[in-house]
């Protein structure tokens, strides 16, 4: 853990998943629907599927290790596609996002006016995702908050992925913030990993699956949710 000064930050760079939205209230449905899809009502079928990527189709949650929670899209192409060989990776890649970008998001906290006093502190805010980008536009557009952010990043948006420090490394350049003034706040090892790899300090929360044990290695700060973000950097 770094010293890490609130008086020093001038931008915000969130994870989505997790973060942004409460990853479980979200994406435990996206699962659920999503193999049943695939398997075409196949239940014993949908439930081998499940433990391919980690989710107990039963009890309708992800194990907290499964690489879906901080993985990328092609992550979950490459574990599925030997399951589908009449699929290409192009087509599997397809569904796996329309059917991301139609999921219902539970925010992690009422983003619209936490965003809004964030920016009227006069801090740049960016989004960087493992999902895909056009999935990340869909969310963010349907929560009303789309517009309050000055950068958004998915996995395939050409910068590269979490933990790699690419996103993170793209939203300072275009925010023109230096990193050591910049925060990756995210609810993932992956999030944190990445956010020291970039020289920005690092906040975790608790809205995702880890545990605060699981992430205190790599965080200057664990906080419950981003709700406690404006009184940490003394805002209220």
């Amino acid at each position: 853990m770094t010293d890490l000064n609130p008086r020093d930050i001038s931008a915000i760079l969130f994870d989505k998943d997790g973060t942004l939205f409460d990853f479980g209230a979200t994406w435990n449905a996206w699962a659920t629907s999503f193999l049943s899809d695939l398997a075409e009502g196949d239940r014993d079928r949908a439930v081998a599927l499940g433990a391919l990527i980690g989710f107990d189709l039963d009890a309708g949650v992800y194990a907290p290790d499964s690489f879906v929670i901080a993985g990328t899209p092609d992550d979950l192409v490459e574990a599925l596609v030997p399951e589908f060989p009449n699929l290409s990776r192009e087509t599997l890649f397809r569904l796996i996002n329309d059917e991301a970008a139609a999921t219902p998001m539970v925010e992690a906290v009422s983003l619209a006016p936490l965003l809004k006093r964030l920016a009227a502190a006069g801090l740049r805010l960016g989004v960087a995702t493992n999902d895909a980008e056009a999935p990340a536009y869909a969310h963010l557009e349907a929560a009303g908050v789309r517009q309050s952010f000055d950068f958004i990043a998915g996995s395939d948006s050409g910068y590269g992925a979490k933990p790699e420090p690419g996103q993170l490394l793209a939203f300072c350049s275009a925010v023109g913030v230096a990193p050591n003034r910049a925060l990756m706040v995210g609810d993932s090892a992956h999030d944190l990993t990445a956010g020291r790899a970039a020289g920005m300090g690092t906040i975790a929360v608790l809205t995702g699956l880890a545990k605060a044990s699981d992430l205190e290695p790599f965080a200057d700060l664990v906080l419950p949710d981003i709700g406690y973000l404006p009184n940490w950097l003394g805002l209220e």
